[in-house]
């Protein structure tokens, strides 16, 4: 086995036990207890680098965050491992203006819906893959489909989602997303859009927005299924092949975040307002009440079935190069020897 000096790591800014675990100094220090140092690739200043975050490309690196980039990464033949998976649900809802007269989603027939657009992009355009599961799950409980709707295309600017304390963001760490369909619907180019998680409550309120349908707690696990849900913790094949026991130590302080949250709710809530750059009061609206009990990192069979689900509707509509096989990408091992450990 290699030596080790350093790892890489990512996280998106949502609601994920890794990005906990992060503010709480635990992941650094459980590698520097091995005499290993944490890089994060979203604070590199190489763009190589933070193109890392959607490629899963750099050797010895884990992440956290939403689904498409890690399928779309696994479709195009990286070899990447699924060691972990959190279930947290969010507000996914299209929504509208008042002055439009869409209530529901069966209002929607004939409507113009916004989708965000990145032409060209060297990654997958997860923002535009998001939007249209969205769509396609509100349209489904109306009892339509997107032929049943005009779907607009809105070209986005194609600079990087990832950099960090860039002058265009005005002091903020990044900039947050629905800009361009906001516009759009001001303008009356569209009649309608998709938004999620935290910042879309934010949105919502801030403009008075209808919600024509929100579905983000359906019952119906096809339907809530999205990027954000769920998030699966993925390592390269050859950090776990070569160094299992440190990946194994980085399952057991992820996992350890769902028991810590439970005990800690307002202080978790704190973290993951921070990550997302929210008030705590627009995750609990988005989250809902239990959001500090569904922090914790399993492999069910109940969300593995949901990235299967999801990466056949990536594939229909085109999101990702080539079938691949989800049950194979799932490595139990490290998860399994972390509980055994807990448990002694």
């Amino acid at each position: 086995m290699s030596s080790l000096s350093s790892v890489w790591y990512t996280r998106c800014p949502a609601p994920t036990p890794l990005s906990i675990a992060h503010q709480l100094g635990w992941i650094d220090k459980q590698f520097q207890s091995a005499g290993v140092a944490v890089r994060s690739i979203r604070d590199s200043k190489d763009p190589s680098v933070r193109q890392s975050h959607f490629t899963h490309a750099l050797d010895y690196s884990f992440r956290q965050g939403g689904n498409i980039p890690p399928i779309w990464a696994r479709s195009g033949g990286r070899e990447t491992r699924v060691v972990g998976i959190t279930t947290t649900d969010e507000f996914q809802a299209i929504v509208a203006l008042p002055a439009s007269g869409i209530l529901a989603a069966s209002d929607l027939k004939g409507r113009r819906i916004g989708v965000p657009r990145k032409r060209n992009s060297e990654v997958v355009d997860f923002q535009r893959a998001t939007a249209l599961k969205g769509i396609v799950s509100a349209l489904s409980l109306g009892g339509l489909d997107h032929g049943d709707v005009e779907l607009v295309s809105l070209d986005t600017d194609e600079g990087n989602l990832i950099e960090r304390g860039n002058a265009a963001f005005l002091g903020l760490k990044r900039r947050y997303p629905y800009g361009d369909e906001l516009l759009a619907l001001a303008s009356g180019k569209i009649d309608a859009f998709f938004v999620k998680g935290a910042e879309g409550v934010v949105l919502a309120n801030q403009i008075g927005a209808v919600v024509v349908s929100e579905f983000g707690f359906h019952p119906d696990a096809k339907i809530r299924i999205n990027n954000g849900t769920p998030r699966p913790l993925t390592v390269d094949a050859r950090f776990l092949d070569e160094h299992f026991d440190l990946v194994v130590d980085l399952v057991a302080t992820v996992a350890s975040v769902g028991e810590w949250a439970v005990s800690n709710p307002d202080t978790a809530v704190r973290f993951i307002a921070n990550e997302i750059g929210v008030g705590e009061d627009a995750v609990w609206a988005a989250n809902g009440p239990d959001v500090h009990r569904h922090l914790a990192l399993t492999l069910d069979d109940e969300q593995i079935a949901a990235f299967d689900h999801f990466k056949r509707f990536l594939l229909d509509w085109s999101f990702i190069p080539k079938d691949s096989d989800v049950f194979g990408w799932i490595d139990e091992r490290p998860l399994e020897a972390a509980l055994r450990r807990a448990a002694a």
